[in-house]
């Protein structure tokens, strides 16, 4: 060792790198968190971070934009909302179960959670814009079109789905929203 060289500090240790395989699906439920606070539109890269608290990098290494986290929330969002039509509709044992399976699906289910009925009513308008989440809701719609055909022919089956999206809206829209009586009584209207 000659009188120049100076003995090198040791390299820092490398942190060790958190292994987080649960992370990618805490950042889509996140998404879905802040999209019902904030709505799509005010949904960003950095407040799904922090409402999943983790780094915001966590974003760019687990989706390419936030146009995949939309539409990877709103898949999620839209597949547990079919499934509960599945749900419902399979453990229904003929047509006037699927009737009162229906009314339950609106006066419960899709009417029931705030937070759900939101992001109904954002995938709503944000798929009116973008034609990625068009095809989330087109297939929500194909999905719960085929658990309705269980119990009604395909044309009563698509356009009874027409019929609880609207009534969904109407509620999520109105101040006056229909009771549980008057969603009772359209459906079974529309279905005599």
């Amino acid at each position: 060792m000659s009188g120049t060289d100076t003995p090198r500090p040791p390299a820092p240790r490398r942190r060790p790198r958190r292994h987080d395989p649960g992370r990618r699906d805490r950042l889509i439920d996140a998404a879905l968190t802040v999209i019902a606070e904030r709505g799509a539109a005010a949904t960003t890269h950095r407040e799904i971070a922090r409402a999943a608290d983790v780094p915001l990098g966590s974003m760019t290494y687990h989706f390419t934009s936030l146009q995949e986290v939309l539409a990877e929330a709103f898949t999620r969002h839209a597949e547990t909302v079919a499934r509960l039509f599945d749900e419902r509709l399979a453990a229904a044992p003929d047509r006037d179960a699927a009737v009162e399976a229906v009314i339950t699906l609106v006066a419960d289910d899709l009417l029931g959670s705030r937070h759900d009925l939101v992001l109904s009513v954002e995938l709503y308008a944000a798929a009116a814009r973008d034609p990625a989440l068009r095809a989330v809701t087109q297939s929500w719609m194909a999905r719960s079109r085929r658990a309705l055909e269980r119990h009604f022919d395909p044309a009563t089956a698509r356009e009874l789905d027409a019929l609880i999206e609207g009534l969904v809206l109407h509620s999520a829209l109105s101040t006056d929203p229909m009771t549980p009586q008057q969603i009772r009584h359209a459906i079974h209207r529309f279905l005599r």
